[in-house]
């Protein structure tokens, strides 16, 4: 398996790669709104320090991770916004497989630190403790939006 760096000009492959792993148990997103999904594809991976990877066996795709550099005091960190294996082929070790591979890939490129947010209640969250991840307990996200009542 090979990991590859991707870019904005990758949406092709991207789009739907990442529409089908996330339309499914246990996310059940509703992407069918091609232009919000394309926007949401191009903020991830358009900007000046956007860093996308995937892992691919062969010619398939299978594993994407979509964030960004962030330069802080402590070093420079990437922040993980979505990271995702093929629905059919989870549960095989690909996923740590590629962290591993994105690990690497970032030591190499002198970056000190992943962070991200997930949900207690996905599946997800076991999967990162499982990989070495550890939670901050002193943290807390805030969201703000007018005329919702969801959480």
């Amino acid at each position: 398996m090979k990991l590859k760096k991707l870019t904005i000009a990758d949406k092709k492959i991207i789009k739907p790669f990442f529409a089908d792993v996330f339309t499914k148990e246990p996310w059940n997103d509703d992407w069918s709104d091609a232009a919000q999904l394309d926007a949401y594809i191009t903020d991830l991976c358009g900007n000046v320090n956007s860093l996308t990877l995937a892992l691919f066996d062969g010619e398939q795709m299978v594993a994407l991770s979509m964030g960004y550099i962030k330069h802080w005091y402590r070093g420079t960190e990437y922040i993980i916004n979505e990271l995702c294996v093929k629905t059919e082929k989870q549960h095989q070790g690909i996923g740590t497989e590629f962290l591993h591979q994105i690990e690497d890939y970032l030591k190499a490129n002198d970056l000190k630190a992943i962070y991200l947010l997930t949900e207690r209640t996905v599946p997800a969250y076991n999967f990162y403790k499982k990989n070495g991840f550890y939670e901050y307990t002193d943290t807390v996200a805030f969201a703000w939006a007018w005329g919702k009542d969801d959480k």
